[in-house]
């Protein structure tokens, strides 16, 4: 069996181009559930080997069972092949771990996840992920995309995609659903919290450009970095913002991640090496004693060791994985405060596996924990200094989150 290792830090975009390598593509990894580096993690890789501690005779029976007794009552309705029969089987035994990133891919299904990963289909531009009640749930539209501009937002529940429920629905099988040709319309209908009606929203789907990151000095000489991904090349991109910020002579800075769903592992190590001493810990791959942990470590650039910094990162419950991951390690070795309110809670890790005859199983192997045990996956983050931005605040354009930002640093 082989593997393609993925540390998947997001949730799942429902874009269409392929963003450095694989992110924010139509059904790509968990938002960005993005390719990075291989893994020092070895897994158990004998899956041919029969357990000797499970009896599948129940299995065989009701196999021989359907086979043998099983008459179609319908002039449209079809026996599945023996080979379907199987996928079938396959497809029940991944469902009852109860886990909405650990899915089963037939052929047909990994192909379409393949092709989302290159970046082939159209898109709307939101990032969609199932909340613990099983909803597929709008994480936050992308900056200037075409869910955003539709009025999409965050927290929005996916009721059906033009006439299919999402009841019960994996949200990888929503991404198919969703993505399809530019310029096609797509109805989606979603309840919003403060609404008693479902809202019907159409969006025209479209090759979506995706913004990296924003970077400006406000009239009050707060410096802003606006950050949208963790792509291949954000690291760089940020390192950029860090010298303008440090050039402009500001010693306050916020960071935004709000909406941002994650991407790279290294992308957050290495930002969060800038503030960090060398050896201290950002992120650990907990995986509940399978096999030892892994600790990702700053490598120590911690370039304002020596310099005045007061720093609040911006974060809400659209900031997930590769953003929880960055936020937590800042907040807890004592960087930055976090305002806002709390973040999605997207901490677990997860692998492709190929099965043969071109079926997958995408299955989560690992958790995420901050630096001081926490598992992000339990709630999120919580932050420091509580704002929530309301539909109402958004439409008279105001920003209690950033105002309460700015006052808690002009206390600095």
């Amino acid at each position: 069996m082989t593997t393609n290792r993925w540390k998947a830090l997001g949730v799942v975009a429902i874009v269409v181009v392929a963003f450095g390598a694989g992110l924010y593509t139509g059904a790509v990894r968990d938002v960005a559930q993005t390719v990075s580096a291989q893994s020092t993690a070895t897994f158990n890789l004998d899956a041919d080997a029969q357990p000797g501690d499970v009896d599948a005779s129940e299995l065989w029976k009701a196999w021989n069972l359907l086979r043998n007794n099983y008459v179609p009552t319908h002039a449209s309705s079809t026996v599945p092949s023996a080979q379907e029969q199987l996928y079938g089987a396959i497809a029940g035994l991944t469902a009852s771990f109860g886990d909405p990133y650990t899915v089963f891919f037939p052929p047909a299904d990994a192909t379409v996840f393949q092709q989302d990963i290159a970046g082939e289909f159209g898109g709307v531009g939101m990032e969609v992920g199932n909340d613990k009640d099983g909803n597929v749930v709008v994480i936050a539209p992308l900056k200037d995309s075409p869910a955003e501009k539709a009025g999409v937002l965050t927290g929005d529940i996916i009721l059906s995609i033009d006439a299919t429920s999402t009841q019960d629905m994996a949200v990888d099988e929503a991404v198919q659903l969703i993505r399809g040709p530019v310029g096609s319309t797509v109805k989606i209908t979603v309840s919003r919290a403060g609404q008693t009606k479902p809202i019907v929203i159409p969006i025209v789907r479209d090759t979506i450009n995706i913004p990296i990151i924003k970077d400006y000095q406000r009239s009050d000489g707060i410096y802003v970095i606006e950050l949208y991904s963790f792509s291949a090349n954000s690291a760089d991109l940020f390192r950029t913002a860090l010298r303008n910020f440090m050039e402009s002579g500001s010693t306050k800075l916020i960071l935004d991640l709000r909406g941002n769903p994650g991407g790279y592992l290294e992308a957050a190590v290495d930002m969060a090496s800038y503030f960090l001493p060398v050896g201290d810990t950002v992120v650990s791959e907990d995986f509940k004693g399978k096999q030892p942990a892994i600790v990702h470590r700053s490598v120590g650039y911690n370039v304002f060791a020596n310099k005045k910094l007061s720093m609040a990162i911006l974060i809400d419950q659209g900031s997930a994985s590769a953003s929880e991951i960055l936020s937590g390690a800042l907040q807890q070795q004592g960087v930055a405060k976090l305002v806002g309110t709390r973040s999605f809670g997207k901490g677990s890790v997860q692998q492709l596996m190929d099965l043969g005859d071109g079926a997958e199983l995408k299955i989560t192997i690992a958790r995420w924990l901050t630096p001081n045990g926490s598992s992000i996956s339990d709630g999120g983050l919580t932050p420091d200094i509580n704002a929530t931005t309301t539909p109402e605040d958004v439409a008279a354009g105001r920003d209690p989150q950033t105002a309460a930002a700015v006052t808690w640093l002009a206390t600095q």
